[in-house]
């Protein structure tokens, strides 16, 4: 009786996450059943590969934590794509959702993750006959992309410190929060640099008073956050 009464919670708890997700509205009936009884719960562990570039996986929707989405070059190097956090949608792991995708992703879990996915071929097979659930995908994919366009533009034509800058400024504005709590180490690898040239440049910021370096790795932005954006070399980066 026990084991029935979770599986009941768990059930109802999955219909109302169902409920609130953007394209539930506009899907038929027969449409919600089946998408519904394919979403499964899933949990991730900090550190764990969630995809590795193989074809068609899962479609995961994050519930808490945060996903890494990257590249990997033939030498072992990455570039951080994007951070997948509460609320957003990895569609880029199933493959055969959106075929126009002839490249391979990989996924990693940054912090332990609470998850509902869904094969990629059901997703696909439902997408075909719900037209607002094959408009999401391509919506959520075209979202994407405008991100991965960005990072490219940042890697190829803004130097380290501005790209150090931008991320600051940005992370600031996600958490909302002057606490930057991440190592050198993880800031290198999501601007895609080295952690020696993290390192050697938030000195610089430092001796601007600009940031402030405390223990752990964790980056402390001074509360004039303005300077940030006004400072002469750094104001065309984050504008």
């Amino acid at each position: 009786f026990i084991h029935l009464d979770l599986l009941k919670r768990k059930n109802s708890m999955k219909e109302q996450y169902c409920k609130i997700l953007p394209f539930w509205s506009k899907l038929s009936a027969g449409g919600k059943e089946k998408f519904c009884n394919n979403l499964m719960p899933h949990s991730y562990f900090s550190g764990e590969r969630v995809h590795g570039g193989e074809n068609c996986n899962v479609v995961i929707f994050i519930v808490s934590g945060c996903l890494r989405v990257y590249m990997l070059s033939e030498e072992g190097r990455d570039v951080t794509l994007y951070r997948l956090y509460k609320g957003d949608v990895c569609m880029l792991s199933a493959s055969c959702v959106l075929p126009e995708i002839t490249f391979d992703v990989y996924v990693d879990a940054e912090e332990d993750c609470d998850c509902y996915v869904i094969r990629g071929s059901v997703f696909s097979q439902i997408a075909q006959e719900e037209r607002d659930l094959k408009m999401f995908a391509y919506e959520t994919a075209l979202t994407r992309f405008s991100e991965v366009i960005w990072v490219i533009q940042k890697i190829m034509f803004m130097r380290a410190d501005k790209r150090l800058a931008v991320f600051l400024w940005d992370e600031m504005l996600r958490t909302g929060s002057e606490i930057i709590s991440l190592t050198q180490e993880q800031i290198a690898k999501y601007i895609s640099s080295a952690r020696e040239v993290v390192s050697g440049t938030l000195k610089y910021f430092v001796g601007e008073r600009i940031v402030e370096v405390a223990r752990k790795g964790v980056q402390q932005i001074k509360r004039d956050c303005r300077r940030l954006r006004s400072h002469n070399y750094l104001c065309d980066a984050v504008t």
